[in-house]
């Protein structure tokens, strides 16, 4: 529904619309009939306040959507599942769903699912203070495993929601799968991933002394196994919203038919709750609502925004991945070694003839290094942080990080490192180190992936080839090289600056000592230089700013 749920190793292609052809065969027969099976119970369960006909009722406008069974992504051609597709032509903020909150899988749900008189003096069997997914989770493999789809409430819920292989996030992937990937930050990334699922099944259900020991009645180990924890987390991950304007605060949700809604970067509509009725009367009650952020016309696909993911939080999350994202960014390792301000440097020596890498040592003593490591300390940072690094820029966050790094005593002549700005250019030469520096790690992340991106290219050219490999490795080769051309872009734009700002000379000044900042060529625009009196203003504790 929200990743990709038809995966065969070979892709051919499809009609967009397909699956809502009733009278198609196979295996589009049973997706209809669980389709069907799914309006009826939310109509039914929200005794008659979800209205999904294409009827009109008694004072019910025909319901404006339509579930199909397949949709495609039209730039590679793969299946992304499930979908809502507009049955009219749609107007802008027209509402498109509503959802009874009491038909949602919460926390709180949870929390009553696993309550019994019985034990525990009638308190729930889960604590209060668990974390959201993981008493979710627990409900999700009691209501699949344990009561069965036939016996659970939310039977017709979990009868349209795919299987652990047809969404494919990077944390189930195969070791075979996952090398397909090597180089790229998403790898470490499903790693942890991988531990940290293990570690909190181990810590909540499956360890010594846990849940299943405490309470094996109620989490029986047949059914609360790790496989079936990873597949609860697969549907969390890939599925729930969060709900930021409840009474009682935000909540994490479950919402049936509203998370069958695709994503697209583009959109700006957001699922979230309101609570029931007019400007007039409220119910008191809370439903989840979906407003249209555009128009759409007939049978045109609708769609939600996931929020501002990269490509890889969407690999490692949801198992997709987008041609086209304009939050796609690659995470570039920036670090300071605090060892007597010792550094090593591996750089990398790709070009276009050549694969080779080569990696080069220097050691040299910082007499800035301890001040530097307390001065980080003090602003709860790191000596190692990773920052995003897009097509079109990169944060700021990791320009005044560096800047820090870059300080000699040429710069600060004896004063405190905490006098400088660090959101302004500090001198030439320590803002021709921060760029170099950039560019350095931004090559040596390009020098750990074992293909190039023109071999990416040629493979996923060559479209006999590229259909035999599995979709996650079609997946694999398309998320890498786009990271790869991302990357080159990023080097692009930062050599560009480089010269543009005339950091490319030899013999640059240095700060000796001043905390004004300097304005560099092409930073007229949005970087003014501090006079004294503003920078003794704010060495007061004064605005600066004294209109």
């Amino acid at each position: 529904p929200l990743t990709p749920e038809s995966q065969s190793s070979s892709p051919k292609p499809k009609s967009k619309m397909a699956g809502l052809n009733p009278n198609s065969k196979s295996s589009t027969n049973a997706k209809l009939s669980a389709n069907a099976n799914l309006i009826s119970w939310l109509e039914t369960a929200s005794n008659g306040e979800v209205y999904l006909s294409d009827a009109s009722g008694w004072g019910e406008a025909p319901h404006p959507m339509a579930i199909s069974t397949d949709t495609v992504d039209e730039l590679t051609n793969e299946s992304s599942g499930r979908g809502l597709l507009a049955r009219r032509s749609i107007n802008m903020e027209e509402v498109l769903l509503t959802i009874p909150l009491k038909l949602c899988i919460t926390k709180q749900s949870a929390l009553d699912c696993f309550t019994s008189q019985a034990v525990n003096n009638g308190l729930p069997l889960l604590d209060s203070t668990i974390n959201e997914y993981m008493a979710i989770a627990c409900q999700l493999i009691h209501e699949n495993f344990v009561l069965g789809q036939k016996e659970s409430f939310y039977g017709p819920y979990l009868g349209v929601l795919p299987l652990v292989d047809e969404v494919n996030p990077t944390f189930t992937w195969s070791d075979e799968d996952l090398a397909a990937l090597d180089g790229s930050p998403v790898v470490a990334a499903t790693k942890s991933m991988q531990m940290k699922l293990q570690r909190e099944y181990d810590d909540l259900l499956g360890g010594k002394g846990k849940l299943c020991d405490l309470y094996p009645d109620y989490f029986p180990r047949e059914h609360f196994t790790y496989k079936n924890w990873v597949w609860a987390f697969t549907m969390l991950f890939s599925r729930a919203i969060r709900l930021r304007n409840l009474k009682n605060g935000e909540a994490l949700a479950l919402v049936p038919y509203a998370d069958l809604i695709n994503h697209s970067p583009y959109s700006q509509a957001y699922l979230d709750a309101r609570e029931k009725g007019d400007w007039l009367f409220k119910t008191g009650t809370e439903e989840v609502v979906l407003y249209a952020d555009r128009s759409y016309r007939k049978m045109e696909q609708i769609y939600i925004s996931y929020g501002p993911k990269s490509n890889a939080d969407l690999l490692l999350l949801y198992g997709f991945a987008l041609e086209r994202n304009p939050f796609n960014s690659v995470d570039v390792t920036v670090s300071i070694k605090s060892l007597l301000g010792s550094v090593t440097q591996s750089e990398n020596a790709n070009n276009d003839d050549s694969d080779s890498t080569s990696t080069s040592t220097s050691t040299f003593t910082d007499p800035l290094a301890e001040e530097k490591m307390n001065f980080l300390r003090r602003a709860g940072r790191d000596t190692t942080v990773d920052f995003p690094c897009y097509a079109d820029r990169y944060p700021t966050e990791m320009l005044e990080y560096l800047r820090l790094m870059m300080m000699t005593p040429e710069d600060t002549r004896g004063r405190p490192l905490s006098d400088f700005d660090y959101t302004r250019t500090i001198s030439a030469a320590n803002e021709a180190q921060v760029f170099s520096s950039v560019v350095a790690a931004v090559k040596k992340q390009l020098s750990l992936y074992p293909t190039t991106e023109e071999q990416d290219a040629a493979i996923i050219k060559d479209r006999g080839m590229f259909r035999l490999l599995s979709y996650n490795q079609r997946m694999a080769v398309r998320h890498r090289r786009n990271e790869k051309r991302l990357l080159k872009r990023t080097v692009a734009a930062l050599e560009r600056q480089i010269r543009s700002r005339g950091l490319d000379g030899e013999n640059l000044d240095r700060a000796e000592g001043s905390t004004l900042g300097v304005v560099l060529p092409g930073e007229k625009d949005t970087v003014k230089q501090r006079t004294p009196l503003e920078d003794r203003f704010d060495r007061m504790g004064l605005p600066i700013d004294l209109r």
